[in-house]
């Protein structure tokens, strides 16, 4: 290590310097296929076992499963214009890509993989299940009480929606002009 180097490494710790953290698109991709796997899964274990319609209950009211094939977005509206959907998820992904692309840390990277895999979860249903492509029904299977029926790609994406407004939370504006001047976005 020459002098100058250590010299650098020196002043680097003495002012409290973090290390780089690694970008967030890598992580985040491997979240995300982890979740669509985990969602797809589930569907097609919904799919088998139980019938459509029917209401098992797990705790009580409450929660169960009830297989249900939805046609458009919560509580089924849109239920006519399905491949808006389908746009709207695709562009959603790729959003989430870029975003992914540009920060940095770990904590980004879950957030995001898990709105990724949820958003990917439910894209493919509206791509390959009936009744056509990119017009197909998302297959939902978690009964909220008589609230709403979901899947597991719904809630993926809740929690990966949680997670980003505690990141936005944690780092205040302080942190965000620091960063910016900086071009870290941890």
């Amino acid at each position: 290590m020459t002098r100058q180097n250590l010299a650098a490494q020196v002043e680097d710790e003495s002012a409290g310097a973090r290390p780089k953290q690694t970008r967030a698109l890598p992580v985040t991709l491997v979240v995300a296929v982890i979740a669509v796997v985990l969602d797809q899964g589930s569907k097609a274990l919904a799919a088998a076992q139980l019938a459509p319609g029917d209401r098992i209950p797990l705790l009580g009211d409450l929660f169960g499963l009830s297989l249900v094939y939805n046609p458009g977005a919560a509580f089924s509206l849109g239920s006519g214009a399905t491949w808006i959907f389908t746009l709207v998820g695709a562009l959603a992904a790729g959003s989430v890509v870029t975003f992914a692309a540009r920060l940095r840390g770990a904590r980004w990277s879950l957030a995001l993989g898990l709105v990724l895999g949820g958003a990917a979860g439910n894209l493919a249903d509206r791509l390959w299940n009936p009744p056509a492509f990119a017009r197909g029904n998302v297959t939902d299977f978690l009964a909220y009480g008589d609230l709403v029926i979901g899947n597991i790609a719904d809630v993926f994406v809740v929690l990966g929606v949680v997670l980003i407004c505690l990141n936005l939370l944690r780092s205040g504006p302080h942190q965000a002009t620091n960063n910016e001047q900086t071009g870290d976005a941890s």
